[in-house]
């Protein structure tokens, strides 16, 4: 399938057989996954039809104009952006059958268990614990351990899981990935209030876990490797997420500037003109790093773009906040809620310039990425680590 009228077609009968304005939300997005046209890059039956992963904004604008629901990608991203791909590269098929479909459609949130207290930036360095059960090669995982920071645990049904299975390893070679039922007993969730006021975050705490093997993602000790591919798809859908011009956090603060010439002087024009060129450079080079997706998986690339993102974010912010002045300074609602999404651009100010704090910490920090792009994209020395060859148990921590 590599055709536009083709798809064109396919989706026009799609809505003729399943009319939006007849047929229930879920329903639709059940047959649309099933007609192949929820991404259709991906292969026949899990959604897809091995099309050119270009195609995909035929059949995006047909279903816009007729008026079709989406699947809310906000409030499922970590599924979207995250598990999907990871399952897509390493699941079997069994599993690619069993948690694509409702993670695409929604009816299965995801989150991500991967930072712990003390394995943030040095996620590799993590201490949760997952042990056959009976020392069987085929049984039962057992999990104990805490991971922090982590997104939607409070609506999820399902999570992505690492943790160290064997001690003795060095520790980026003694961890293996797992899919994690969060409605197991031994799931513990409770929340990590912000300082927005609100709680998205959540610390999970994992007793005596029982996972399947048949929910291992990924070879037994080959948990990093895995855990990359998320990781890079991850700061891609951080950074890279498509825009229109002025979409994001410029738009508010762009809008802010035309509507109220009040608030303008010089030396706050000649920020705005800086941040909106480089906010719309970003813009472009997420563009340019989706179509280079077409011939494969997310490289380091991403990492430099996320970084941009989290920097431009705090930048315009904090220039929006000095605009409004005063009034700037007002914060409209401290209520403590758990909110089933992020929500920068329909919100105040004030909140944006908290809560974009954050970006330079979640899906690795500033520092971390920097040290990414200077090693896999420039190319430079990498830096000194003694620890890469030393047992994980024998790790200062």
């Amino acid at each position: 399938m590599s055709d536009a009228a083709q798809l064109r077609s396919l989706t026009r009968k799609l809505l003729a057989d399943h009319p939006p304005a007849g047929t229930g939300r879920t329903d639709f997005l059940k047959a649309r996954f099933d007609a192949g046209l929820a991404w259709v890059h991906c292969p026949v039956g899990l959604g897809g039809l091995d099309a050119p992963r270009s195609l995909q904004g035929v059949v995006d604008a047909e279903l816009a104009a007729s008026g079709a629901p989406d699947n809310d990608p906000r409030r499922i991203g970590i599924g979207l952006g995250m598990a999907a791909p990871t399952i897509l590269r390493y699941g079997t098929r069994e599993q690619k059958e069993r948690f694509l479909r409702p993670l695409w459609t929604g009816e299965e949130v995801w989150c991500q268990l991967f930072s712990e207290p003390g394995a943030g930036s040095d996620l590799a360095a993590l201490a949760t614990r997952a042990v056959r059960e009976g020392g069987s090669a085929s049984g039962d995982w057992i999990v104990n351990g805490q991971k922090v920071w982590t997104s939607s645990a409070h609506l999820a049904r399902w999570a992505i899981l690492i943790a160290r299975t064997d001690p003795d390893l060095p520790k980026h070679r003694g961890i293996t990935y797992f899919l994690c039922d969060m409605t197991d007993p031994g799931v513990e969730v409770r929340p990590l209030r912000q300082i927005t006021g609100e709680a998205e975050f959540n610390e999970v705490f994992l007793t005596d876990v029982r996972i399947p093997d048949a929910h291992r993602l990924g070879e037994v000790g080959e948990g990093w490797k895995v855990a990359r591919t998320t990781l890079m798809n991850e700061r891609v859908s951080i950074g890279g997420a498509p825009l229109p011009r002025e979409g994001g956090m410029i738009g508010p603060v762009a809008r802010t500037w035309r509507e109220r010439p009040g608030l303008r002087t010089h030396e706050l024009r000649q920020r705005l003109l800086t941040l909106w060129v480089e906010a719309e450079v970003a813009r472009l080079t997420g563009e340019r790093l989706r179509q280079s997706l077409v011939a494969g998986q997310p490289g380091p690339e991403g990492s430099g773009l996320k970084l941009a993102f989290a920097g431009l974010n705090q930048e315009i912010s904090g220039l929006e906040v000095e605009l409004l002045g005063e009034e700037g300074l007002l914060y409209s609602d401290w209520t403590m809620r758990r909110p089933e999404l992020v929500d920068f651009t329909g919100r105040d100010a004030g909140y944006r310039y908290l809560r974009s704090k954050g970006n330079s910490i979640e899906g690795g920090t500033s520092e971390v990425l920097l040290n990414i792009v200077a090693e896999r994209v420039l190319g430079l020395p990498a830096e000194p680590r003694d620890d890469k060859d030393v047992p994980w148990k024998d790790l200062t921590r």
